[in-house]
């Protein structure tokens, strides 16, 4: 007979293969982590492989809330945000976050990950139909994955290959499009001005997850107010793991679809409340971003900078529009090399190979923080350089 736990022993060799070879990339343990720069043991590296776009982690503002919350609430609501895990907390951050991304209203889960699996598992019913972007981010394909509506997909941010996947629907059957504000991997922009019309053609709704565009685009208030279209877009999806400086999300929307997911949305209801310091930081995280925008600002031009710099060298980093820049290396192993001498010379980067991208699309995802510095900047421009010409990359 055959023993279910044969394929971990003997079939998967992969991460094994990298370690002896002084290759494997994952799992590094952190010494220490100050927003632009961590430490692993002794050695120093400029932090370019982190979420946490406006350097909020290490804001004072957003340290004193969590330990204030932690003060008055506790470490954790031990409960359902159904049952007992709802503070008042968790609601003025709801109301907050509503407002700001120009919705009736927004709903808390306890991480981005259960954002888009309970909504798209509760929205999407039998006879459904959920449309997805190739390149949406594995949350949205296991959400669609655990609802029971038939999931299709289109070509990435291709409106005729949209228009031709609703035409082939029934007209008669709900259809839900999902797409990523910003696509995580390449950096590009969803483009929502001409998705909503062909949404609206064929009477499907439409949800965008914002979660590496709220903070970002649009002042900070994400993709569809970049754009000025909000109220050509359903549902907007957030996260407080990058931006926010912290971990949960939410959903956004009209008040009635809203209350719907919060009494059908298993990821919700079977999973305890996010905890009070995490919802506090959130929110301060929220109020910084309203009252510095220069951040945001200050944000969007070093990603400006840095694609017109990695360009002007050579480096191939697809359509990026935002502080999220792929370095496109395409050879796998060529890709590891890369992430380790940069490693090695202070650079911290993430190196992202197939079966996460597809084959020959091997690349080091870089990402900005609105508190790098210029000279930090400049540090490993000059790294990529030198160790892009060692290896034949540029």
């Amino acid at each position: 007979m055959k023993d279910i736990f044969e394929k971990c022993s003997g079939g998967y060799q992969e991460a094994e293969v990298a370690r002896k070879a002084g290759l494997y990339p994952y799992f590094i343990p952190l010494t220490n982590n100050e927003g632009t720069e961590s430490y692993i043991g002794d050695h120093r590296l400029i932090m370019i492989g982190s979420n946490n776009y406006l350097g909020l982690t290490v804001h004072p503002q957003v340290r004193q809330a969590t330990i204030d919350a932690i003060k008055t609430y506790g470490t954790s609501c031990t409960g359902s945000r159904f049952l007992n895990g709802t503070l008042e907390l968790h609601l003025e951050l709801e109301r907050r976050l509503a407002e700001w991304v120009g919705k009736e209203a927004a709903l808390v889960f306890s991480t981005g990950y259960q954002v888009n699996v309970g909504t798209i598992s509760s929205v999407v019913a039998r006879g459904d139909y959920v449309i997805t972007d190739k390149e949406d981010h594995a949350s949205i394909i296991d959400g669609c994955r655990l609802s029971y509506g038939t999931m299709k997909r289109f070509v990435h941010n291709d409106i005729d290959s949209l228009d031709r996947v609703l035409a082939s629907l029934p007209e008669d059957a709900g259809k839900l499009v999902i797409v990523d504000g910003v696509f995580s991997m390449g950096g590009d922009i969803a483009p929502l001005p001409d998705i909503i019309p062909v949404c609206k053609k064929y009477d499907a709704r439409l949800m965008v997850d914002d979660a590496h565009s709220v903070g970002v685009l649009g002042g900070g208030r994400g993709t569809a107010a970049h754009l000025g279209v909000t109220e050509g877009v359903d549902l907007i999806m957030g996260t407080f793991s990058k931006s926010f400086a912290s971990l949960g999300g939410f959903i956004a929307g009209d008040s009635c679809v809203v209350d719907y997911i919060q009494h059908t949305a298993r990821s919700l209801i079977f999973s305890a409340s996010i905890p009070p310091s995490n919802a506090a930081a959130a929110l301060a995280s929220l109020e910084i971003m309203q009252a510095e925008p220069e951040r945001v600002q200050r944000l969007n031009d070093i990603g400006d900078f840095m694609r017109s710099r990695y360009r002007a060298l050579g480096f191939d980093i697809g359509a990026s529009e935002t502080p999220i820049i792929p370095v496109i290396i395409h050879d796998y192993e060529k890709t590891l090399k890369f992430w380790k001498a940069l490693f090695e010379a202070g650079v911290y980067t993430n190196p992202v190979v197939p079966p996460a991208v597809p084959p020959n699309m091997s690349l080091l995802r870089t990402s900005y923080i609105a508190t790098h510095t210029d000279e930090q900047l400049e540090y490993v421009l000059n790294i990529f350089e030198r160790v892009g010409k060692e290896l034949g990359v540029i």
